[in-house]
């Protein structure tokens, strides 16, 4: 399997992590379809390897696997490596699955900076301090600009325009096998500028002025996502409120946006979205309010005529 990973091009275009994913996903498929001959696979051997992933795993993953198998399949046929791809004689169907992303009540984020606050008044050591105004920007920059993770840990001290209000992402953060790893954003359209409140300016502001002796080109925030996590946790503890992941504040920030009146395009730009699709079903719920206050606007105009 690794001769053919070595020819497939298609991981030119892959992050770390998504091919290492990608990696494990064949190396299953070739150990479960039991050959080595990629021109002896015929499509009802795919159809049986489909249906055990089925009862395996949940509709999102299968997805995932067969997406990975099927490019590898469509580079061998690209590149003239096998006669027929048994991929072309298949009809797959996925079967449905609703995950809706889990917002965020307001009320519940400024729980949780309230008890930092409260944390970072009596706080006794400039150590301390400077912890608490790490987490107090790293949730207010979550979830006020709806960036993921990874970028906001691969930000640098010259990403951040405080006069402008403006922050460039261009890159992201993975630690995979114990390394830590700076890679291009998950897709072309990720590489954006976000832009501020004043508001969230002030926070950076303040957390910068702690850091002291940083270079232009140094990560402003040295931690893992695992790290912050936990520290979400710790904070969650102390307010009572339910878990919440550190990808819900992106969630958070688009259902803000929907609310606001913001259309999807709008919406997709911020969040770096390759494709406004993806932002429509990802938050297609949140739209219905949306369409009964069209209704009603329409009906007062129709008044006022």
């Amino acid at each position: 399997m690794s001769n053919y990973l070595k020819y497939c091009e298609i991981q030119k275009r892959l992050d770390a992590k998504t091919l290492k994913a990608y990696k494990i996903d064949l190396t299953q498929f070739m150990r479960e379809i039991n050959t080595e001959n990629f021109i002896d696979i015929t499509p009802s051997m795919l159809e049986n390897f489909i249906a055990n992933l089925h009862r395996k795993y949940k509709p999102k993953t299968v997805k995932r696997k067969i997406a990975s198998i099927k490019a590898l399949f469509h580079y061998f046929e690209y590149r003239d490596l096998i006669e027929k791809n048994p991929f072309n004689k298949l009809q797959i169907k996925f079967r449905e699955s609703i995950t809706l992303p889990k917002i965020i009540p307001l009320n519940y984020i400024e729980a949780i900076l309230s008890t930092i606050y409260d944390y970072k008044g009596s706080a006794k050591t400039k150590f301390q301090q400077k912890n608490a105004l790490r987490d107090v920007a790293v949730i207010e920059l979550l979830f006020a600009t709806g960036m993921r993770i990874g970028e906001l840990l691969a930000l640098t001290y010259e990403d951040i325009d405080l006069e402008k209000r403006c922050i460039t992402i261009n890159k992201s953060y993975q630690r995979l096998n114990g390394k830590d790893m700076i890679t291009p954003p998950k897709t072309p359209k990720s590489n954006r500028q976000i832009s501020i409140p004043p508001f969230l300016a002030e926070e950076l502001k303040e957390y910068c002025s702690m850091l002291y002796g940083i270079t232009a080109n140094e990560r402003m925030f040295r931690f893992t996502k695992s790290f912050m996590e936990h520290e979400m946790v710790r904070g969650i503890k102390e307010t009572g409120v339910r878990r919440i992941r550190l990808h819900d504040l992106r969630h958070s920030h688009a259902s803000l946006l929907v609310e606001m009146g913001f259309q999807p395009l709008a919406i997709a730009e911020r969040l770096g979205h390759e494709k406004i699709e993806t932002t429509l079903n990802t938050y297609s719920h949140l739209y219905p309010n949306k369409q009964a206050e069209l209704a009603e606007k329409l009906e007062i105009a129709n008044g006022e005529e």
